[in-house]
């Protein structure tokens, strides 16, 4: 298990690299520049040329990309030209935000769209199974902001019961030890905290979460589907085996495969940030974050906040290559 996975760690060391030129070429490639955007009306020759001298960016780009992957290899992303602070900082405060939303939002995906793509496939074709296609294709097909906004005006306008936007009530405390604010209340046992972050939890994810669980579903109906016509799966139930061992021992570890897959991608791209369900509840994470970079030509942020989003994806997918070796034995093998 050892050498699968440290070959899957060498084999994403080009893949770094590659996104790192891509990125850096792509940020100077950008209309304007971070001297403009950063200066607005004040934006004479001289003082872009006085910005883009003290940040290094009238030098060669080739000499630009080599000082700032040096300091990558040290872990320096840089620092912010709009905030003046350190991207390590800003990812300090902004990468909790989102994998607490991320990893809500999966966890109700997971928990809602695998039992009811298994539901669908034991009732294919009937009543149920029109009704979770349908379900499925409503929830791939309603844009997020759109879903985000009726859940607020309903859940939070009309009834009152969740809080609208935020993390946490602005008149609670609640001492700040890693920014992850359920972890936060735990730890300090703010009984109040964790129940208060946990309702501004439950609207976001669930808006977020919407896409995942029906993609969820219909991948789960359809492995469900595939396996139960497999050899195998007959043979266990010419045995005389109950259809719940069956399903058990044969059907779901089968067909988990290829949702485990959909899972990690999906967890991948959430923890990229959601700009738009970010905007809608005020979030405050990665997405609001990349998304203001681009409008201001922040090239610090746009540099290392899309580098660090290439790495987590690198080891979620790291961690789904476990994952399918851990289910199938056999793949440790290729």
């Amino acid at each position: 298990m050892l050498r699968f996975a440290l070959k899957r760690l060498l084999l994403a060391v080009p893949v770094l690299i590659g996104v790192s030129l891509l990125v850096f070429a792509w940020t100077r490639a950008l209309p304007g520049g971070p001297a403009q955007a950063l200066l607005g009306e004040r934006a004479t020759p001289a003082a872009v040329a006085a910005v883009e001298r003290n940040y290094g960016l009238d030098r060669p780009i080739l000499v630009q990309y080599g000082k700032y992957m040096s300091r990558v290899a040290t872990g320096d992303l840089g620092r912010s030209i709009t905030s003046r602070r350190a991207i390590t900082t800003e990812l300090k405060d902004r990468f909790p935000a989102t994998v607490e939303l991320a990893l809500s939002a999966m966890f109700f995906a997971v928990a809602a769209g695998i039992p009811l793509g298994v539901v669908a496939a034991k009732h294919a074709r009937k009543a149920i199974d029109h009704i979770s296609l349908v379900g499925s294709l409503l929830g791939i097909s309603m844009p997020v902001f759109f879903l985000a906004l009726i859940l607020k005006w309903a859940f939070a306008v009309k009834l009152g019961w969740l809080p609208s936007i935020g993390r946490l009530d602005v008149k609670l405390k609640l001492d700040r030890h890693t920014n992850f604010l359920v972890l936060d209340a735990i730890i300090g046992r703010n009984g109040t905290a964790l129940v208060d972050a946990l309702k501004h939890l439950v609207l976001p994810a669930v808006a977020l979460g919407t896409i995942p669980l029906a993609i969820i579903a219909r991948i789960t109906r359809t492995a469900v589907l595939e396996v139960m016509t497999e050899d195998f799966v007959r043979t266990a139930r010419a045995k005389g085996m109950s259809q719940r061992i069956v399903n058990r021992r044969h059907v779901l570890p089968n067909a988990l495969l290829p949702v485990t897959t959909v899972i990690g991608l999906q967890t991948g791209l959430l923890l990229s940030g959601a700009i738009l369900t970010e905007t809608v509840f005020a979030w405050g994470g990665m997405g609001t974050w990349i998304f203001d970079a681009v409008a201001k030509r922040d090239y610090a942020v746009l540099q290392g906040g899309i580098l660090f989003i290439v790495i987590v994806f690198v080891i979620v997918n790291l961690l789904v290559d476990i994952g399918y070796a851990l289910i199938d034995p056999r793949i440790r093998l290729r």
